[in-house]
């Protein structure tokens, strides 16, 4: 918690009512120097009780400034800002001579939008619409004649506020350059995003990320919005309006600040406007949130590359040796077969050699992060030869396996790469038809040419992806049901199609759903 900042500025053309305010806010008796000579009065021939009294008053001890017209306001608020020193509160007649109170505030907010600003006023021709419209929402109303009492309560509730809301600002913005994990940042963001939500007024708000073709992913939320508000109708309505980067939107009693894709949804219990101040705040919080999201994903990509490359040096120099072996069993079971023995414990071994093989492929592939080399390649053929090199399956035949392509279809990429990318999808969805003994399994592969890309799905009617396997599937070691597995199948599948530079993604639909983007 920063000092609570006091500082108020007065702005009036009568000199009567400037000194009037400054005597409420800083009443002589309470002045430094009066307390010093109290004190030293109080040593010398009083009892030395009040000395020792504890101070029990709550109010502030305010830092009184004067200027007597608009011009003179704005250059000590310039100053103030210059100094950094701002003032808390500014206290502003609405009719003077030269610049009027609205016409003032505007001014003022070309340097300073945070400071409270309060109108005291006996009379004014400007609507209350016409104020907040031109002046900001975060300003108050009072009119002349005012009470000593009512001064100090809207003097101290404006430091307060101010006070409070810098303090959660200074929260907001350091939460983007502190390190912590996926899990202990969420925890953080949802402790600021409840502090925020009371401060806008709403108990119902949620963070998540809203990507450039308007899918949805949550991040975190309060309250119970998600039940109460058609995420589907919510996003249609955004898609209607364009938002620019660094803006905060208000639509009715839904509030939207989006950045950098990330969004921030909030409802307001009542239908009314953010002030100024709130928006603000909604903003900084989305921005500061978006980079810390981003630093603590790039923090964990980089602990994971780092156990990556340990393992991978460690398991380099393991497979150097054995790869030679392994691909002696099956020269030896050619010999074999040449000397006229059969058996099916042969074809078992060669199976098991073949898929050993594989595993080390994928796991040096993985490791090595080779580039693609693009071609001009016809996808149908591509395929149907990812197709043909299934690894061999007991029950394979049974699953109906159908490919949806034209034959001219085009795309540019690496062939034996975008095979891979096949291969593994396919072999994934047959051991999932398999292993969970499903009754007609069927596969289907659909490649479409788009406005600008090529898309393939894969389809099957299988038990689809584990909801607890959704969001990290294609991270490695990821496995789970399978009956061999590596976990590093669809890590590779990634790191293909991102290397050339397309993107691939999965959903649950009557069975598992892979749709690739190139």
């Amino acid at each position: 918690m920063n000092e609570i900042n006091t500082s108020v500025l007065i702005i009036d053309d009568e000199e009567m009512v400037r000194d009037n305010m400054e005597e409420i806010l800083v009443p002589r008796h309470q002045s430094i120097e009066s307390q010093q000579i109290n004190h030293a009065a109080s040593i010398l021939f009083d009892a030395p009780t009040p000395i020792l009294a504890p101070l029990t008053s709550t109010i502030p001890v305010f830092k009184v400034e004067k200027a007597s017209n608009g011009m003179e306001g704005v250059e000590k608020v310039k100053a103030s800002i210059k100094n950094n020193s701002p003032y808390a509160v500014i206290f502003l007649d609405m009719r003077m001579p030269g610049w009027d109170g609205l016409e003032t505030a505007i001014e003022i907010r070309k340097f300073d939008s945070k400071a409270e600003i309060i109108f005291v006023t006996a009379f004014t021709d400007r609507s209350i619409e016409e104020i907040i419209e031109q002046a900001g929402q975060n300003v108050g109303y009072h009119c002349k004649p005012y009470a000593s009492q009512e001064i100090i309560q809207l003097a101290t509730k404006a430091v307060t506020d101010y006070s409070r809301l810098r303090n959660l600002e200074s929260l907001i913005e350091s939460i983007a350059s502190i390190g912590l994990n996926e899990r202990q940042l969420t925890s953080l963001l949802k402790n600021i995003l409840d502090q925020l939500a009371t401060t806008i007024g709403t108990d119902m708000a949620f963070l998540g990320r809203l990507r450039d073709d308007f899918s949805y992913e949550k991040v975190l939320s309060i309250g119970a919005m998600e039940e109460k508000i058609n995420l589907e109708e919510l996003v249609s309505r955004i898609r209607d309006i364009e938002i620019s980067a660094e803006e905060v939107v208000q639509l009715d009693e839904l509030v939207l600040a989006r950045l950098n894709g990330y969004s921030v949804f909030a409802v307001l219990k009542k239908n009314g406007r953010l002030n100024t101040e709130k928006m603000y705040l909604l903003r900084l919080f989305v921005q500061n949130a978006a980079q810390a999201i981003r630093n603590a994903e790039m923090n964990e990509e980089l602990i994971r590359k780092e156990k990556l490359s340990a393992v991978g040096s460690a398991i380099g120099m393991v497979m150097h040796d054995l790869r030679p072996a392994i691909g002696n069993i099956q020269l030896l079971t050619g010999i074999i077969r040449e000397e006229g023995y059969k058996s099916d414990w042969l074809d078992m071994i060669d199976r098991s050699a073949g898929q050993a093989s594989e595993i080390f492929e994928d796991f040096m592939d993985f490791i090595r992060e080779t580039p693609v080399e693009k071609e001009t390649l016809l996808l149908k053929p591509l395929l149907e030869s990812a197709l043909a090199q299934l690894a061999p399956k007991d029950a394979l035949d049974s699953v109906h396996i159908e490919i949806e392509a034209d034959d001219e279809l085009t795309v540019q990429g690496d062939q034996s790469k975008l095979k891979r990318v096949i291969i593994n999808l396919l072999n994934n969805a047959v051991d999932a038809l398999l292993d969970h003994k499903i009754s007609g399994p069927q596969i289907q592969i659909i490649a479409r040419q788009q406005t600008d890309f090529v898309s393939i799905q894969v389809r099957d009617n299988g038990p689809g992806i584990p909801l607890s396997l959704l969001k990290s599937l294609f991270e490695p070691f990821v496995t789970k049901d399978k009956s061999n597995g590596t976990g590093l199948g669809l890590a590779i599948v990634k790191n293909y199609v991102t290397a050339h530079g397309g993107n691939i993604s999965v959903l649950n639909d009557n069975g598992a759903v892979f749709n690739i983007k190139l």
